[in-house]
């Protein structure tokens, strides 16, 4: 699967974030997402027709967060399933009010520990700082940062650390976060992350990831020890 410098510039020119990543950092990027391309495949749900271009997208949303940490952090994935739309898993679904319903509501992203990755087009295209309940949202980053986080004992907001890094110190950082923001959002505070963010540990990980990158002035400000150890996860410094 070959494609031009041009051909990758125009998928991802309404992206933002790339404005982000210029000289030898943007051609690396650029090389890993071919490179990505290479070892996945994509595949349709529900019969969608997608393109080359949104294939090069996606693949460069992907490859931003490891940028610095390397292609390999991918090799346990194989399979990015794409939806037009939000897509309904086949399997029951307990409600807040304990009722449990036969099917699960839409969903626009899932990653499964040992399967495949599966995002809504839709969804891929509301990206932003202020995407998603006027919170940051990227869909991609997000359920990569899944599949980070399901590179040490399973989806529970503690990805594995690199050598320099303490993993006491992820814990009881993000846990002081979470619990401020659980209290923040009882007494209806405003929050920086997107509420769905205090759903459990794993999502925490995963929507402070997107913000991270998505708009990390933002977060930089609110969450600026989350931010710190975020930088020295991913390695890299978005602002």
């Amino acid at each position: 699967m070959g494609f031009t410098i041009s051909e990758w510039e125009s998928a991802v020119a309404d992206w933002p974030v790339m404005a982000r990543y210029q000289g030898a950092e943007r051609d690396a990027l650029r090389d890993m997402a071919l490179r990505f391309l290479v070892r996945k495949n994509f595949a349709s749900g529900g019969d969608f027709q997608f393109t080359d271009a949104m294939c090069l997208k996606i693949a460069t949303m992907a490859c931003v967060p490891i940028l610095h940490l390397g292609l390999d952090w991918y090799d346990h994935l194989y399979t990015i399933i794409l939806y037009e739309g939000d897509f309904v898993p086949n399997r029951p679904y307990r409600s807040d009010d304990g009722v449990v319903h036969p099917q699960s509501p839409g969903l626009s992203g899932e990653a499964w520990l040992r399967g495949p990755l599966i995002l809504s087009w839709q969804s891929v295209c509301q990206t932003g700082p202020h995407a998603r309940h006027g919170k940051a949202s990227n869909v991609v980053i997000h359920e990569f940062a899944h599949k980070l986080d399901m590179l040490r004992d399973g989806a529970n907001g503690a990805p594995p650390m690199h050598p320099d890094m303490k993993p006491g110190e992820w814990h009881d950082i993000f846990s002081a976060a979470w619990e401020r923001l659980q209290s923040d959002s009882i007494h209806h505070r405003p929050l920086p992350l997107d509420g769905y963010s205090l759903t459990s540990p794993a999502e925490f990980f995963a929507v402070c990831s997107e913000t991270f990158f998505e708009d990390p002035q933002n977060m930089k400000e609110h969450m600026p020890e989350v931010y710190r150890l975020l930088c020295q996860f991913y390695r890299q410094r978005p602002c």
